[in-house]
């Protein structure tokens, strides 16, 4: 007879994950040039007040940060905001998060398309933005289909090569400030708050846009399965993540801000790129060139991983009857790709960079990412404050505050962006409710007696 120490267990995950590879993770996902595609746009709508946009996009983050650190102790090994919101408070309002969150991986490449587009063009200005938004296109679908995507390795050595870019961007700053710029007095204070631009409603128009820089740090919570203590460090991680790209964003628009005051708009031809502008003001063509590159590259990585992630959405949901099997849930035979879902999101990214403009794009994408927010600080207050008997701090005051900032910020987007976004969610809720009546319907016919029919 066995001892009970030769006990046959299941295979599971090995928890080897300390703190410091969960902050690390999670910087490698947001990345450490987070606020730079995005900073000629918040100029333009918040009028300069970039650094102010980020400092109260991190305060909404933080408060959301501990309500998905709270949710991954209660589901730990589906860290998702679908099986938050949906086990948590329902499965229509799960569904919603769901749908919100698909639309987020289908404008994802569309942004990075975008973005990779104006950027080939401050290489070569000579070729149009149509012919490089199809190139764009075409080499992250084509990629895809060859079953090619960014590796976790290939981030991180991405991650390490932007930081020291962003160093060296740092040095060159420092030096520009010191002996050319030479602010002086309150001149110091005016990327945090300039009177004679300052409007409340653009300024917080300008965060709806700003938190585009989190984005990500919400994928700390899928590695609840491979963390030590992961009902401290998971919480601990995100939250940390949050706070330290919101102050490495913020020092590295403010440094932007000091070396190029505005006084106005960037122009429509080089908003999308200005930091890169920027750059070449304060080094030269040398740093305008390094940080346009190692821009592109990250855009490009980011675009390829997205195209791919939103296909493997789509099969998921296919597999899983969701949306139609046959198309969605198909594989290739040869390459095991789910090719009709990677063609269809290619064709969606083509249609997306001639429709979308940067900033739209970006608009539209934190409507989603909010709607996600929103349900997990509600799904947070929900559990702590009136299910559970964990004693947690302020289990009301917390997720609270992070559900009313970010349906302040989400009300504040764009008008065309929350027109578009709701449209997105009654189709999504017309498809569930005709999904559903289908399945009913089929249901009934199995159970009637054949003899009827």
């Amino acid at each position: 007879m066995q001892s009970d120490g030769a006990e046959t267990t299941a295979p599971h995950l090995k928890r080897s994950l300390k703190l410091w590879h969960l902050i690390a993770y999670g910087i490698v996902i947001i990345q450490p040039t987070a606020p730079m595609g995005i900073y000629g746009v918040v100029s333009n709508v918040a009028r300069g007040h970039v650094v102010s946009t980020i400092l109260i996009a991190m305060v909404a983050m933080l408060f959301t940060a501990v309500s998905y650190g709270r949710m991954a102790r209660v589901y730990p090994s589906a860290g998702s905001a679908y099986t938050y919101v949906g086990r948590g408070i329902n499965p229509v309002a799960g569904y919603i998060v769901g749908w919100s969150m698909l639309m987020d991986y289908l404008l994802n490449p569309i942004v990075c398309a975008i973005w990779c587009s104006a950027a080939a063009r401050n290489v070569l200005p000579s070729i149009p933005y149509a012919s490089w938004a199809v190139a764009f296109v075409l080499l992250f679908t084509l990629l895809n289909l060859r079953g090619v995507k960014a590796s976790g390795h290939f981030n991180g050595v991405l991650a390490i090569g932007m930081s020291l870019v962003v160093v060296i961007f740092f040095a060159y700053a420092i030096r520009y400030l010191a002996f050319i710029a030479r602010p002086v007095g309150g001149e110091w204070l005016t990327p945090f708050y300039n009177p004679s631009t300052f409007s409340p409603s653009l300024l917080f128009r300008g965060t709806s846009i700003a938190v585009l820089t989190y984005i990500g740090f919400d994928g700390i919570s899928t590695m609840s399965e491979e963390v030590e203590n992961p009902r401290r460090n998971i919480m601990l991680a995100t939250v940390l993540t949050c706070l330290i790209v919101g102050i490495l964003s913020a020092i590295e628009v403010y440094v932007a801000q000091l070396a190029w005051p505005y006084h106005g708009p960037f122009a429509e031809a080089f908003v999308d790129t200005a930091y890169v502008h920027v750059a070449r003001r304060i080094g030269g063509s040398f740093l305008f060139q390094l940080l346009n590159a190692t821009l592109l590259i990250a855009n490009m990585g980011s675009g390829i991983t997205a195209q791919f992630g939103a296909a493997r959405l789509l099969y998921g949901m296919g597999r899983g009857n969701a949306l139609p099997q046959r198309f969605f849930g198909a594989l290739s035979p040869k390459t095991a790709i789910p090719r009709n879902n990677v063609l269809l999101v290619g064709a969606v990214t083509l249609l997306g960079v001639f429709l979308l403009t940067y900033q739209r794009g970006a608009e539209l994408l934190n409507f989603g990412a909010f709607i996600a927010f929103m349900g997990v600080n509600a799904a947070a207050l929900i559990h702590y404050r009136f299910r559970s008997k964990e004693k947690v701090l302020l289990p009301l005051a917390i997720p609270l505050a992070g559900l009313l900032i970010s349906a302040f910020i989400w009300l504040n987007l764009g008008h065309n962006a929350q027109i578009l976004g709701s449209i997105w969610i009654v189709l999504g809720l017309a498809l569930y409710w005709a999904r559903r009546r289908t399945r009913s319907g089929a249901a009934a016919e199995e159970l009637m007696d054949p003899m009827e029919s």
